[in-house]
């Protein structure tokens, strides 16, 4: 697996972010909050994390929901995956909502997304008036149906 070194700011008590496994892919962060959030049926909440990082030039991170609490507890990430670009430089946050029927709780360091960090590729458009047919043409949205 290569490795890239990231310069991280932790203004936060939890610890940095890491993997949970040898094979992970992605980093469980932490809220970062002084007391325990309650999130209502429906309600949407950017948490704090307390990091800021500066990702050297062609990458980016994701952050991207946690499946156990999506699962057992309701609570996903909206804008999933958000996107923290090479030049951005303040906090990192993660927007939760709690999709499940029954108000949650966030506590203080608790794991509540995992963060993936991946290289970009920018595209250099080539303008043209008609692009190449395939089998699957148009199809799109279950045009392959449900089996």
């Amino acid at each position: 697996m290569e490795k890239i070194k990231v310069k991280i700011v932790n203004q936060s008590s939890n610890q940095l972010p890491g993997y949970a496994t040898a094979g992970a892919a992605g980093m469980d962060i932490r809220a970062h909050l002084s007391e325990t959030l309650t999130l209502q049926p429906m309600q949407r909440f950017a948490v704090p994390t307390g990091l800021f990082i500066e990702l050297p030039e062609g990458f980016e991170a994701q952050i991207r929901p946690r499946s156990g609490l999506a699962l057992k507890n309701g609570i996903t990430c909206l804008n999933s995956p958000g996107t923290i670009d090479a030049d951005y430089r303040g906090e990192i946050k993660v927007i939760l909502i709690n999709l499940s029927g029954e108000i949650q709780l966030i506590n203080p360091g608790d794991r509540i997304a995992q963060m993936i960090v991946h290289t970009v590729t920018a595209v250099e458009w080539s303008a043209t008036l008609e692009i190449n047919n395939t089998e699957r043409g148009e199809g799109g949205f279950g045009h392959t149906g449900k089996q």
